[in-house]
């Protein structure tokens, strides 16, 4: 299981999943936990927005297939059922999200993982999905969720996190900004397997999110190395 802050492949990403990633909504994948991939890229086909340093998303749902013939995805609403009438995700979303705000259900609970680079992943933590509603984007409706950071440590078993570790997340700006200036490799060592966004001066001890000069790359060994050690 990977923790808040970790950085993975595609491949080791769809590993941890149990499954071939091949699209960014999965409601109760399994049966289980429920997985929102994100991105804050130039290329970014979602307008995700990251909001209270990291502590509240606000996701995007999906478009419609692409059909031969059919219309383009991007100028049409956001559908909520599917050719074969069933709920797509972003209906199954939203719905969970309605049985919250009604209180007839407890927030939904949804790992979060952002693109930084091709094929390189960050996992941001455990949220918890707390609103939805249609919002009109131009000339069609799209789907907005609202996902606020978990603060319970124990909610998925195996969860390798504290509460410290999930107040600490770290802005997409400014991990976008550490990935490019150390070059997708550890600061200590260069390797580029088995990474993490750490901290230089620990957060436990005052050390900042939100500015990239206090945020590194470091392998599993250094990072485990360095603890909560100032250097």
């Amino acid at each position: 299981m990977v923790s808040p802050g970790d950085v993975i492949s595609y491949l080791d990403m769809c590993r941890d999943s149990g499954v071939s990633l091949q699209r960014g909504m999965y409601f109760r994948l399994k049966g289980h936990t429920s997985i929102l991939l994100m991105s804050r890229r130039r290329d970014a086909q979602y307008e995700d927005q990251v909001e209270d340093n990291g502590k509240i998303l606000i996701y995007e749902g999906h478009d419609a297939r692409h059909m031969r013939g059919g219309p383009d995805p991007k100028a049409v609403d956001q559908p909520g059922v599917n050719i074969r009438g069933t709920a797509t995700e972003n209906q199954l979303f939203f719905q969970a999200a309605e049985l919250y705000k009604t209180r007839r259900a407890p927030p939904e609970r949804v790992r979060i993982f952002e693109k930084v680079h091709r094929g390189i992943w960050v996992y941001n933590g455990l949220f918890n999905l707390v609103d939805a509603w249609l919002q009109q984007s131009g000339s069609r409706k799209v789907f907005k969720f609202k996902l606020e950071l978990h603060d319970d440590p124990q909610a998925i078993s195996g969860e390798k996190t504290d509460n410290t570790e999930h107040a600490r997340l770290i802005p997409t700006s400014v991990k976008l900004e550490v990935w490019k200036r150390d070059k997708g490799r550890c600061a200590k060592c260069a390797k580029n397997d088995n990474l993490h966004f750490d901290h230089i001066l620990p957060y436990s001890k005052g050390g900042s999110s939100l500015e990239a000069k206090n945020i590194q790359i470091l392998c599993a060994r250094h990072n485990l190395e360095k603890r909560d050690k100032i250097e």
